[in-house]
């Protein structure tokens, strides 16, 4: 089925979507479930299990953070950042949560049960959560896997809906996207917008999309003015701040050939707030978040459509990167504990090069090409963050992911769309790739980088 835009373009906070978001999401979850079984009243305790990857680099991750302010009823879209740190240093102080926003309960970070050498069967990233009563016994009980991008499941059912059965405008693969657009005579991203236009009114999707648009630029906004030191044991120097002021100096008239300086300065602005814990858009996930906007800025400042009507050409973008996304979320996956990077970075460089084709006036087989070239090119990416914190490699990695995404687009447009490797081949193979991977390359923070550097110990 296709995925809609704004489930793979959603706002939440730093720093990673399927350590952060997805768990604060589930702890949402659990606690609606207790209320729609009229159990609240009834929890004494709560015991939080985290298996595998959430296990291992959890806590550099904002995992047991994000639960416990998940517990408490708060949504990542909608939680004030500033108000978070406040609650968190509470909580931390009594060590007890108000479940629901109403039942007190002691609960902290560290009395958390951390099985990171445990991977269950459904995904990577499990979470078992368990409300007892007075005597310590269960009330009720659920595992939940965050899959990538924010989104959570559970061995019973997934919790979003599906797709209409009558949406003439879905597809499950490239070829079959490719077929349709040709069949309407339509383009990737007008294909998009059909889809989108079954259940959303054209207006709230393009008001939506902007929203999410004007969400990236503030994030890299707030980027831009902020320095001092990222969290962590690291000591990462935030260094948008002194990079844009040199390169305003530099390039005031904004001359294209400093273009790619300034996608690198947007990519990591971005990265560096989402490191920091600050609100960003999943694009396809946190870790990967600075590639679409860094993309789409160029996009806006240095392409014909952009400069004419920028707003037309982020909503263009935006529909033809979530269409390329929905193929990788569907066929394959974008959660870096399960293929590795090249499900993260590499899916949004693939999303941002077919964005970027399609404003720059690409055809239909262009636009796939562009994606194409861009995950080829992204095999085999591990995911290995250095102290378990989205850091380093992950801030750099999305910049130079965005200038890949660029030059895929424009070797795409140089030819003619015929290609002899498709866009469901190298999908299907990205996949493969991420199962044959050993785990200690999988957001597990044992392997690569994350040993073989003087900080090798995981964030905890």
């Amino acid at each position: 089925m296709t995925i809609s835009v704004f489930e793979l373009f959603s706002v939440g906070i730093g720093p990673s979507s399927s350590h952060t978001v997805g768990p604060m999401r589930a702890a949402v979850l659990f606690v609606t479930d207790l209320v729609k079984c009229h159990l609240l009243a009834d929890v004494a305790d709560v015991r939080v299990d985290l298996f595998g990857s959430l296990a291992a680099t959890g806590a550099g991750h904002g995992t047991m953070s994000a639960i416990l302010l998940g517990l408490e009823g708060n949504r990542p879209e909608e939680i004030d950042t500033d108000t978070m740190e406040r609650r968190l240093s509470e909580v931390r102080a009594y060590r007890r949560i108000l479940l629901g926003g109403v039942v007190d309960v002691p609960l902290a970070e560290e009395d958390m049960v951390l099985h990171p050498l445990t991977f269950l069967s459904t995904h990577p990233n499990a979470m078992t959560l368990t409300a007892l009563t007075e005597a310590g016994d269960t009330l009720f009980s659920c595992t939940y896997y965050s899959i990538g991008g924010g989104f959570v499941t559970t061995d019973q059912a997934q919790h979003r809906g599906a797709a209409p059965a009558d949406n003439d405008f879905a597809f499950s693969s490239g070829r079959q996207m490719m077929d349709l657009a040709h069949h309407f005579g339509l383009s990737i991203a007008e294909l998009m917008l059909a889809h989108e236009c079954i259940t959303t009114s054209e207006s709230d999707v393009r008001n939506r999309l902007l929203h999410i648009r004007d969400v990236m630029v503030a994030c890299e906004r707030r980027g831009l003015t902020r320095d001092g030191y990222l969290p962590g044991n690291l000591q990462v120097r935030r260094r948008a701040k002194s990079w844009y002021k040199k390169l305003s100096a530099e390039d005031p008239e904004r001359n294209p050939i400093f273009a790619e300086d300034w996608v690198n300065l947007v990519a990591l602005a971005v990265n560096e707030e989402n490191a920091a814990g600050g609100r960003i858009v999943t694009a396809p996930t946190n870790g990967a978040a600075g590639i679409i906007p860094a993309v789409l800025h160029y996009a806006t400042n240095y392409t014909t459509a952009g400069v004419e009507d920028p707003d037309d050409t982020a909503i263009r973008f935006l529909l033809t990167a979530a269409a390329i996304g929905s193929l990788y979320k569907e066929r394959a996956s974008i959660s870096g504990a399960e293929v590795g990077c090249q499900g993260e970075v590499g899916s949004a460089s693939s999303m941002a090069a077919a964005g970027l084709a399609e404003v720059m006036g690409g055809c239909i087989e262009q636009v796939e090409n562009a994606a194409e070239i861009a995950m080829e090119h992204s095999l085999g990416l591990t995911c290995d963050p250095i102290g378990g914190l989205v850091q380093i490699p992950c801030i750099e990695r999305n910049a130079i992911s965005a200038g890949k995404a660029i030059n895929a687009a424009r070797m795409s447009l140089r030819g003619n769309g015929t290609h002899r490797v498709s866009l469901d081949e190298v999908i299907e193979t990205m996949r493969l790739t991420g199962a044959d991977m050993s785990s200690k390359y999988k957001e597990t923070s044992t392997g690569g980088l994350a040993v073989n550097v003087s900080v090798n110990v995981t964030e905890c």
